[in-house]
């Protein structure tokens, strides 16, 4: 196992439990809703408490008159009822007197429209003027509370994104593009291939960020420019963090990472700035779209992306829905125990709090029907805020979770740059590209036998993996190829797939064959893909004894036509002009192995081939036995203590057979052997007797 990474604050002991708190929207017209709050608190086992993520109009409303007393009684109050506080940096939405007086703040969109005060995130991050005003606000922050025993984290601004057309903007975007290419119009025109539609520059003041009134068809405008948001994100992160570090170093700082289907920014890049990471959590569940084990696992796989940031260091949810959410087109109740089975997955994969949004539900506005802890009749008589109560007595049980991880033999590389890229592409497909969805379908039979994974960008280092998993690779940036290359000929085992290897950093084909720098590795050439229509199949049939797989699946989507090059075919397409082509190769290269899936499918085949490569390489369980559908386990520990999560996300009971493994109950202390019977929605958490 890994190290114990210790907890993310010397302040911590155990796992921390609570949520947004937003006093400032309640405080003047329902003063008395603060000590019920605390009382409350304490009742659903809540330690911690996120304050002040929206509220710059309640700390100065006027510039330069600031008003922090009522932040004052929060924090003293919560405190004083044993309740830490992550302080709030509020610049994710300025007030109106500054839109008012400074609308260079406000962003301008990519038809040259400027925004109108409102919403949220709409400011500009570039302007001097809103990052001096932001860094005045944080000095005084910084100030006030560096020493507040119960201040124990910095939470910075709020779920950034977006972007900005404005003049400033445009000129940052210059400066930048002159960095990256050494001030060189020959090297940019190179990489983005502007001889095309006769769009070479000859000046960098020619150039406009990528917009419908301008061009979106230049990929590598398009890519750097998604760059060039992120990295000016990140660097408005690192110019708030720097008053906050510069007065109250001892403070960790985050900031809360959205979901990751479409990777707003890059961030693996930001990671490298926060003390640790966090993100906020809204799964679908019980859609009857898709089965609750398929979102079970996205979810999981998300988690792991958390876990993986820093090496393994444990993350933070900053914020779940204890009930529906509002903005999603179905506001679904959530069945009893899929809250708290929900929380106790993220611990599972290496969270170390859990976390709502919200405390309290919003009387108005557009967040008034999103769930909360406390409902708008404040009661603890509810069954969510039951739920939230039991689940915080099982936290506190938990205290040698903290700082454990998890010791992942297997890799998935989920890319964000190779994400944006695979996005702009004009074909094989115009539809279901799905590269989220694809790593997770190669995620999930890792997921189905409770076999740890991390996901990882593709320029993290590979050392120490068993097994890296490349799916759709399709932007090999540079010395990737070579870096999986050396991790095969070192004895590693790799597998990619179709539409892998196509192009480089600036979204330029590579010429010397697919899959690019990955062709000699895999041992193969791919010549061409062809794309099916929605229901067009092609079977793929395994030759006997080939990895233990045998039988027909049937292809979709994609399929790729590669000759081998000193690889193997596992198995061959049996139908259309490319019958008997292969459609599974390996490449025996070094002392490892390299596996091409030339094709995409849905009927069983990545689970097959998985369980086949799991078994050849040995990769450890977290238990050892067959788990049924809908129920995983997953394992965190260190040198000294491990604790295995048995989860079932199923809406039935389930029956989980232990073999002759024994354990001790973590919440109850009793001993568990045999068979476990899991309630549907159901967690148990297991810790190994020592021996076993």
């Amino acid at each position: 196992m890994k190290p114990n990474f210790g907890p993310f604050s010397p302040a911590v002991e155990g796992i921390l439990h609570g949520g947004d708190y937003n006093p400032d929207q309640w405080m003047k017209f329902y003063p008395e809703t603060l000590e019920e709050d605390f009382r409350l608190m304490k009742l659903a086992g809540c330690n911690v408490m996120s304050v002040g993520i929206f509220a710059w109009a309640a700390l100065e409303p006027e510039e330069g008159r600031y008003t922090f007393e009522w932040l004052d009684k929060v924090i003293d109050g919560l405190w004083q009822n044993g309740v830490y506080t992550i302080l709030a940096t509020p610049s994710g939405a300025r007030p109106a007197w500054m839109a008012k007086k400074y609308p260079e703040v406000l962003r301008v969109d990519e038809m040259g429209v400027r925004a109108l005060f409102g919403e949220r995130h709409n400011h500009c991050l570039t302007s001097p003027v809103y990052r001096d005003r932001v860094k005045q606000m944080n000095t005084r922050l910084a100030s006030r509370y560096r020493n507040h025993p119960g201040v124990i984290l910095w939470h910075v601004s709020n779920e950034y994104s977006g972007e900005c057309h404005c003049e400033l903007c445009k000129a940052a975007f210059r400066d930048w593009l002159r960095e990256r290419y050494h001030d060189s119009l020959d090297e940019l025109n190179k990489a983005w291939w502007t001889a095309f539609w006769s769009h070479t520059f000859t000046s960098f003041e020619e150039i406009n960020p990528p917009s419908r009134r301008g061009d979106s068809n230049l990929h590598g405008l398009n890519l750097d420019w998604r760059r060039f948001c992120s990295d000016q994100t990140i660097d408005f992160l690192k110019a708030e963090i720097a008053p906050l570090k510069e007065i109250a170093p001892q403070i960790p700082v985050t900031t809360n990472y959205m979901d990751f289907t479409q990777f707003p920014l890059d961030y693996y890049k930001m990671a490298k700035e926060l003390d640790v990471v966090c993100w906020d959590n809204y799964p679908w569940w019980h859609n009857p779209a898709y089965g609750q084990d398929e979102e079970a696992a996205r979810r999981a796989f998300i988690h792991d992306i958390n876990r993986s940031f820093k090496g393994g260091k444990p993350f933070l949810l900053m914020e779940s829905a204890p009930g529906p959410t509002n903005w999603q087109p179905v506001a679904k109740l959530l069945r009893p125990g899929m809250s708290a089975l929900a929380s106790m997955q993220a611990v599972a994969h290496g969270a170390d709090t859990v976390q709502y949004f919200q405390w309290r539900k919003s009387l108005g506005s557009s967040e008034k029907f999103h769930a909360g802890v406390v409902d708008h009749y404040a009661t603890e008589r509810t069954r969510m805020f039951g739920e939230v109560a039991a689940l915080g007595e099982d936290l506190k049980k938990l205290a040698g979770v903290i700082g454990t991880s998890a010791d992942a033999k297997v890799a998935i590389i989920y890319d964000a740059q190779n994400h944006w890229a695979l996005g702009d592409t004009k074909g094989p497909r115009a539809e279901h590209r799905d590269y989220f969805q694809t790593c997770v379908n190669h995620y999930k039979p890792f997921w189905d036998r409770g076999i740890a994974v991390d996901v990882i960008d593709s320029e993290a280092p590979v050392e120490g993996y068993d097994l890296v998993i490349a799916p759709m690779l399709y932007q090999v940036r540079k010395g990737v190829g070579e870096k999986l290359s050396r991790f095969v000929e070192g004895g590693g085992t790799l597998v990619t797939t179709y539409w892998s290897g196509i192009a480089d950093d600036s979204d330029l084909c590579f010429t010397t064959g697919r899959p690019g720098p990955l062709r000699r590795v895999m041992g193969i050439w791919s010549e061409e893909i062809d794309a099916l229509y929605d229901g067009e199949t092609n079977p793929v049939l395994f030759a006997q004894n080939n990895l233990g797989m045998k039988g027909s699946f049937a292809a979709d989507t994609l399929c790729d036509l590669v000759h081998l090059e000193g690889a193997e075919a596992l198995a061959t397409y049996q139908e259309d002009f490319y019958a008997g082509y292969p459609a599974v190769t390996v490449n025996r290269c070094g002392q490892g192995q390299a596996f091409y899936i030339a094709c995409r499918t849905h009927d069983g085949m990545l689970d097959n081939f998985y369980q086949a490569l799991a078994k050849q390489l040995k990769l450890p369980k977290a238990l050892d036995t067959n788990l049924p559908k809908g129920v995983t386990a997953s394992l965190r520990g260190d040198e000294e203590h491990a604790y295995c999560f048995l989860q079932n996300f199923e809406g039935k009971e389930h029956r989980v057979n232990l073999k002759n493994a024994q354990y001790t109950d973590a919440l109850t202390g009793e001993p568990v052997s045999g068979t476990v019977v899991m309630r549907p929605y159901s967690y148990r958490i297991l810790e190994p007797v020592e021996g076993e």
